[in-house]
């Protein structure tokens, strides 16, 4: 009986002691088969660069980039409350400064952008881009990595400017453009 006891409480524990904060992981996972969401993961195998040719440093960053999960949500004549209320959602996870650091903000009101990250500054495990327009949507984009910093995240543009972009994995994304 004792056994039993013990083995309630425990559960209980975990099942009450979880964190039930929202984050963007969990938006990402919660809206990903929602209507009027795209989602679309990207592998690092997207950029098709000559390992060869890269330097000690940008080798070290491509290293660093595990993925990229990108979440759109397109804005319509018929989804505006929706919309409103999802700008919103992602706009209150983001000012979580327990879990995320804000880098930089462009922009104001309902139209912007801005970077963040979680993680320590030299130990960074994920970058998040978010940006939204009011007549169009918005997008947020998770950079998941390992030890990345933001040096890091400045010596992938470089790797990006000399890579071969593999559009297979972006063809979701162009209904998005429209």
């Amino acid at each position: 009986m004792k056994i039993v006891y013990f083995l309630a409480i425990a559960l209980s524990m975990l099942l009450f002691g979880c964190n039930s904060k929202p984050s963007m992981q969990k938006y990402f996972v919660d809206h990903q088969e929602k209507p009027g969401f795209m989602v679309v993961d990207i592998a690092p195998s997207i950029l098709n660069v000559n390992k060869a040719k890269l330097s000690a440093e940008q080798t070290k960053a491509l290293a660093s980039f595990t993925k990229m999960n990108i979440l759109a949500y397109k804005l319509d004549s018929k989804n505006k409350v929706e919309f409103d209320q999802e700008r919103k959602n992602v706009a209150e996870i983001l000012k979580d400064t327990t879990n995320y650091q804000q880098l930089m903000k462009f922009g104001s009101g309902k139209n912007g952008a801005s970077i963040s990250y979680i993680g320590d500054e030299n130990h960074i495990q994920e970058f998040l881009l978010y940006g939204c327009k009011s007549d169009n949507g918005f997008a947020v984009v998770r950079i998941l990595g390992k030890d990345m910093n933001p040096a890091d995240a400045m010596t992938m543009l470089s790797v990006l400017k000399s890579s071969n972009v593999d559009t297979k994995q972006l063809e979701a994304l162009k209904g998005l453009m429209k």
